[in-house]
């Protein structure tokens, strides 16, 4: 029961998030966009660069990997897809200028995927060549099934020309399995997450001890050869268990990754003990549909929520 109670909640939350109205009622009602501000601040690094720029130096100095990701996904036209190319371009030369060390983490649909593969391509090149010039990754996000093909095939073409490139792969899906074979045999930098989109029917794997198996085979696989990857879970089960990998194979190539403000207390724990770590921080004006989502994988942090409002 308590199972099906939390999933309800989760659905309702991801609604929420793609509710336009919802949205803007919130953005001109001042006094609730305060309130809800307050709880997406836990999550989010700024709304601008130079308040991000505050929060990776705090985890940088801490001893932590940062990776940095400027919210925005499924833009709609040429000139919005350049706009947050710019602002990823921009972002990378502020990190530079303050000499601070952060990946950078995108979606290739808020750089035009959905308008040209031909576009995304471009933009995404455009990306990677001014993080080559501080020596800094660019890491590609998963979206939707629907996606797959284009965004793996986009990251092939690209890491050709520029290595400073990384891909997310989706432990979830029953077609990881051969794309796994194929994407692990290339240099670029793996992210391993399980996947939260919702699939069609037959395509992917329920959440469980099952899918759990599977993405650390995946793990274990991408440990043992010492390739480069994030291991990329808010599940301790997950990163106890990668632990006992990483003592195992002994690899330098790897990083345990969480999003900001979720069990990062866990996170700083296995840094302290000399694992490799890293913070993903998000910034931007998207924060209310980022928050929905945070809320909708785990609806009990709502109540975490209320507590950083009331405080």
């Amino acid at each position: 029961m308590e199972q099906k109670l939390l999933k309800i909640g989760a659905d309702s939350l991801k609604k929420a998030a793609l509710n336009e109205d919802a949205k803007e009622f919130i953005l001109k009602n001042d006094t609730l966009f305060k309130v809800l501000k307050k709880a997406a601040d836990r999550y989010i690094g700024g709304e601008t660069i130079n308040e991000t720029l505050l929060a990776v130096r705090k985890w940088y100095q801490k001893g932590f990997e940062v990776t940095t990701d400027f919210m925005g996904e499924s833009t709609r036209n040429e000139k919005d897809a350049n706009d947050a190319t710019t602002e990823f371009v921009n972002f990378a030369k502020a990190i530079g200028n303050e000499k601070l060390n952060s990946s950078i983490s995108l979606d290739l649909s808020h750089i035009g995927l959905l308008v040209s593969n031909e576009l995304a391509l471009e933009n995404l090149k455009t990306i990677c060549e001014q993080a080559s010039k501080i020596n800094q990754e660019v890491i590609i996000s998963m979206e939707g099934t629907d996606r797959t093909d284009n965004i793996l095939n986009i990251y092939k073409e690209t890491l050709k020309t520029h290595k400073n490139l990384g891909i997310t792969i989706q432990a979830y899906l029953h077609r990881t399995k051969d794309d796994f074979e194929e994407i692990s045999k290339l240099t670029g930098s793996i992210r391993m997450v399980k996947g939260a989109y919702e699939t069609p029917n037959g395509l992917s794997i329920e959440r469980g001890d099952k899918l759990d198996e599977i993405y650390l085979n995946y793990v274990e696989r991408l440990l043992s050869k010492n390739h480069k990857c994030s291991i990329a879970s808010h599940h301790e089960k997950i990163h106890q268990e990668s632990i006992k990998l990483i003592d195992k194979y002994k690899p330098s190539n790897y990083v345990l990754e969480r999003l900001l403000g979720i069990r990062n207390e866990e996170l700083e724990q296995y840094k302290n003990r000399g694992y490799n770590s890293r913070i993903y921080v998000v910034y931007g004006k998207e924060w209310y549909l980022y928050l929905c989502n945070r809320w909708a994988e785990y609806p009990l942090n709502i109540f975490q929520g209320i507590a950083d409002i009331v405080e």
